[in-house]
């Protein structure tokens, strides 16, 4: 990425001037016909030097791990396309992938966009109306399920008329679904790449919008390719060498993060295999010990963790490496703010420093850090990455000047006045909410994020909430996220969220809603919890822990203790939830 003429130039932290060649010196090669299934499983199956190399290494507890190769991988797909073909699949129909990490969800993305038909990702957490809304919205003819989301997909199966096909993964053939293993048997491992152009649509993914219902985001093959410049700063050159290409180390990559949305997608699962790289797919839930030892069998040298991933491994193994063999090289994190506490430990305790990204499903990977090139600040999530035109403009849509708050946002052309690859192509069936994201004309536009920050003199963005997580408390503006980085510093708490409580004569307090440590609560202090004076104490003492380290009128003027926060199925959580009970409660007290 960088270009010719600093190709040797060493890298100085702190020599901002050198992010800037970066920048100005990249552009974008997008070729008129590109497809995401090509250059992530048919091209490495059809090299011989690279057909055999592991692809996806399948854990699950109870169960042996297990290798897959490209040329395995390839071959799978493409007898699941022939499957698909013959129950009427065709280019540019929706396919539902009801899957968690494992080899057969890899196999079936590659399966439905080599065919040139768009894969639709569900989460294995969907309820019934989650499901039932997106097929019946999307008109999904076929759906792919295990035996964890089977019984789901098919007690709403009536509710979606187009949908003619569901195969059923390890789990017996049962109301008309077709079981996954024979199928695939009796299909051709043979089958002819569906010729795609970079516009035609690859993804369909729904958003988990904080009102009214979720709306599909379409995103096209080109895509892949915009998020390229993102991953590969993030994951610190995903061990190649950004100075010399010819020379790549060994990389592993593995993620919590759920394939059936955009982190576990976007920026991990298709980017690894772009790269011909093994990732692992743990079928399993989240924990710290767990993430701790898939890390060390499996010698993982890249990874995206979520802050809260981070923040609970932080509390339960604070010196990791003096319990586990780690071959960390990078870990990006985003979602979330990431806090300099969890940044201090990730340098400290991983000997790593953390990349903070920040993107959404419809502009995915447009602002982050790259500790390998240019220097990560604590607590910022970034600048923008090579090839993206990124600003924080204010409701005018005019540039916001340094420190002053705004919404994030993107321009479709990059600096050279060439369209960015990165955009969604639009939401499913829904032009004025598509018109609605951008500012300005459709050809030459911003694109809102909705999310607010503020840019340092360096360019670097920091995160002050969702535009509907910031509010006003005492005439002052309060971003949730500094308050919630403060409260994880203390001992006792495991997470915080933070959010308005009305008041009569200020209009609002702040709130937090705490969870607090299982160590802490371990290590007998917490057996008073419930107790109305002990909470009270410790109340006190949070209150004092935040005076002290940001402004008098940011720290909390209540506290709730909680056992858990209302979290998206992408962890991220919903301050909106704890906002509106705080309204809720409000009402009810007669506050109106």
């Amino acid at each position: 990425m960088p270009s010719r003429q600093h190709r040797d130039k060493p890298v100085r932290p702190g020599d901002m001037a050198y992010y800037d060649s970066v920048h100005q010196g990249f552009r974008w090669r997008v070729p008129q016909r590109f497809n995401m299934a090509e250059m992530c499983a048919r091209r490495w199956a059809a090299d011989p030097a690279h057909a055999q190399q592991t692809a996806v290494i399948a854990t699950a507890p109870e169960r042996p791990d297990t290798h897959h190769s490209y040329a395995e991988l390839q071959v799978a797909a493409n007898r699941l396309s022939n499957v698909l073909r013959s129950h009427g699949v065709k280019r540019g129909d929706r396919v539902a992938i009801v899957l968690p990490q494992r080899f057969e969800t890899a196999v079936a993305y590659m399966a439905v966009l080599q065919m040139g038909a768009v894969g639709m990702p569900l989460s294995q957490l969907f309820g019934p109306e989650a499901l039932s809304f997106r097929l019946q919205d999307s008109q999904a003819v076929a759906a792919i399920a295990d035996a964890s989301t089977l019984p789901g997909l098919l007690s709403v199966r009536h509710e979606a008329p187009a949908l003619k096909a569901v195969i059923a993964v390890d789990t017996p053939p049962t109301d008309g679904a077709l079981a996954w293993g024979p199928a695939l048997r009796a299909a051709s491992e043979r089958f002819a790449l569906v010729p795609t152009r970079a516009d035609d649509p690859a993804v369909l993914i729904y958003t988990s919008g904080t009102t009214g219902n979720p709306k599909g985001a379409l995103i096209p093959h080109r895509a892949l390719i915009g998020n390229l410049t993102g991953f590969v700063c993030s994951q610190n050159w995903f061990g190649f060498d950004p100075f010399d290409a010819s020379k790549p180390s060994k990389a592993v990559f593995w993620s919590p993060a759920d394939w059936a949305w955009t982190g576990g997608l976007m920026d991990a699962l298709l980017p690894s295999l772009y790269f011909g790289r093994p990732i692992v797919a743990h079928n399993g839930r989240f924990s710290p010990q767990t993430a701790f030892e898939l890390m060390q069998r499996h010698r993982v040298t890249h990874t995206f963790l979520f802050p809260t991933a981070l923040k609970a491994m932080m509390k339960a193994v604070p010196e990791p490496r003096s319990h586990y063999r780690l071959r960390l090289q990078a870990i990006m994190s985003a979602g979330e703010a990431v806090g300099d506490a969890v940044f201090a430990y990730c340098q400290e305790q991983l000997g790593v420093t953390v990349n903070e990204m920040f993107g959404q499903t419809e502009i995915n990977y447009i602002v982050g850090n790259c500790a390998r090139l240019w220097p990560a600040k604590p607590g910022s999530m970034g600048k923008g990455y090579p090839g993206h035109r990124v600003a924080v403009i204010d409701d005018a849509g005019d540039e916001c000047p340094v420190g002053v708050p705004g919404d994030v946002a993107v321009h479709r052309l990059d600096v050279h006045g060439q369209p960015d690859p990165i955009f969604f192509l639009g939401y499913w069936n829904n032009e004025p909410a598509t018109r609605a994201k951008y500012t300005g004309s459709m050809a030459s536009s911003w694109c809102r994020t909705g999310d607010m920050a503020v840019r340092d003199a360096d360019g670097y963005l920091w995160y002050q909430g969702r535009s509907d997580d910031v509010f006003k408390a005492a005439g002052y503006r309060i971003g949730p996220s500094e308050i919630e980085n403060c409260l994880v510093k203390h001992p006792a708490v495991a997470n915080a969220a933070v959010v308005p409580k009305p008041d009569a004569e200020r209009g609002a307090v702040v709130k937090a809603y705490v969870v607090l440590a299982q160590e802490y609560l371990q290590a007998g202090r917490g057996r008073a919890l419930g107790n109305a004076a002990f909470e009270q104490t410790l109340t006190a003492e949070l209150q004092a822990h935040v005076k002290g380290k940001l402004a008098p009128y940011e720290y909390p003027k209540e506290m709730e203790f909680v056992d858990t926060l209302p979290m998206t199925t992408t962890g991220k959580v919903q301050r909106r939830v704890l906002r509106l009970q705080e309204e809720e409660r409000h009402r009810q007290r007669g506050g109106g």
